[in-house]
């Protein structure tokens, strides 16, 4: 089953790749995360550790994200 991301900013988001940072909780351009263990979207504190907060709207566009079960290049 394959989900289609809500707009492009949070598909800009979610494929965004740092060239400086290898993980993506250490870039402060990369926002957005999803989390394949869990299934679900998140935006990352940027603390130095790994947390986020879980959110269930995009913070784009205001629609319900859909929980991702293939490829986030959709």
């Amino acid at each position: 089953m394959e989900n289609k991301i809500c707009c492009d900013s949070v598909k800009y988001h979610l494929n965004f790749k740092c060239n400086t940072h290898k993980d993506d909780f250490d870039c402060p351009d990369k926002i957005i995360y999803f989390s394949d263990k869990k299934k679900e979207f998140g935006i990352i504190i940027h603390d130095g550790g790994t947390s986020f907060i879980k959110i269930k709207y995009c913070p784009f566009c205001g629609k319900k994200l859909k929980k991702k079960t293939s490829n986030i290049e959709e």
